[in-house]
């Protein structure tokens, strides 16, 4: 007999997100962290909220396993306490704020499907708007720093002297491999206003002198000659694949013989719907801009010879990354 329970749970599940976003932004986990274990008429008045809102949002947040709850104080559970507490070693606090940007426009999907245009300027997070522009670039470097330590352990870098990281953002991956290797210098190239934010966290973490910038939109900018190595990292999601076409192709022309490309993603299989993650996060990004979609493998492989790119290969990260990792050669 069909019972109408996952289609129940599809249509409430904003509410976790929802609870998730709040009770981060407003600092729960950080100053549970912080004081210790507390009663909500406590939490309240310390973050100034509201003592009837608090204890609602509070108890919410047990129910979804993100708090404990012990007769009437409240503490993180271990999972809030290494995911959610800014400054932790898995901190994701940062990450999840773009989740939380980009929530309104996953309320006008109707929107989009009928006309087929974002229902938001990607502009608006790509210089128009400061702020946004920061919250977006900073929200790119905690993403990055989860992801980064599997993706360098993909990457044989070995000689290798100049890499270029195209769409860096905030530079993330490219100071995390100047960490690891000490001969490597590299170059972010991405739009003025997100590499004016990038500066500051390659500042902050001491790699100036070996991670550079350049600023400039890359679809119509000539990439600099005589790299090793080319990164494009989770940035084609928002190109149309004649964009990617040409961008391999100066790809190709920037790198030195016996160069490399690596392409990490978003991916699908040969009919866009699997996996799951990757078929939604598809729609996220049609939503914000204006050729967003997920490619599937085949078509990388096969824009990647087109390219003139030899022994390409490609395989998923490891779990929990829900991003796949490509590699190939110039002859």
């Amino acid at each position: 007999m069909l019972k109408p329970d996952r289609i129940i749970g599809m249509a409430s599940a904003f509410y976790d997100a929802r609870v998730l976003f709040a009770a981060s932004d407003l600092g729960v986990f950080a100053r549970l962290a912080e004081a210790g274990p507390a009663d909500a008429a406590s939490l309240a008045a310390s973050l100034r909220l509201d003592p009837r809102g608090a204890r609602l949002l509070l108890d919410a947040c047990v129910a979804l396993d993100l708090l404990n709850k012990d007769g009437e104080v409240y503490s993180n559970t271990p999972e809030s306490a290494v995911f959610l507490v800014p400054g932790s070693p898995g901190d994701l606090s940062g990450a999840i704020r773009y989740n939380r940007d980009v929530y309104a426009a996953w309320g006008k999907l109707d929107t989009f499907v009928r006309t087929g245009t974002p229902v938001e300027k990607p502009e608006f997070h790509l210089g128009e708007n400061a702020e946004r522009t920061r919250t977006f670039v900073l929200s790119m470097h905690h993403r990055a720093l989860a992801i980064g330590r599997a993706v360098l352990g993909e990457m044989d870098l070995a000689g290798r002297r100049t890499l270029l990281d195209v769409g860096g953002g905030p530079g993330t991956y490219s100071v995390l491999i100047a960490q690891r290797h000490p001969d490597i210098r590299c170059t972010v190239l991405d739009l003025p206003e997100v590499v004016r934010v990038a500066e500051e966290l390659i500042r902050q973490q001491g790699c100036a002198e070996r991670v550079a910038t350049l600023a400039g939109d890359y679809r119509t900018l000539a990439f600099p000659p005589g790299n090793d190595v080319v990164n494009f990292f989770g940035m084609f999601h928002q190109e149309s694949p004649d964009s990617i076409r040409a961008l391999l192709r100066k790809a190709y022309d920037a790198l030195n013989p016996g160069g490399i490309v690596h392409v990490m993603d978003m991916m699908t299989d040969a009919t866009h719907t699997k996996p799951r993650f990757s078929a939604l996060f598809a729609v996220n990004m049609a939503l914000t801009t204006d050729n967003g979609w997920v490619f599937a493998e085949t078509e990388l492989m096969q824009w990647l010879r087109e390219a003139g790119f030899t022994d390409c290969r490609v395989r998923p990260l490891p779990p929990p990354m829900p991003h796949s990792f490509a590699f190939a050669r110039k002859p």
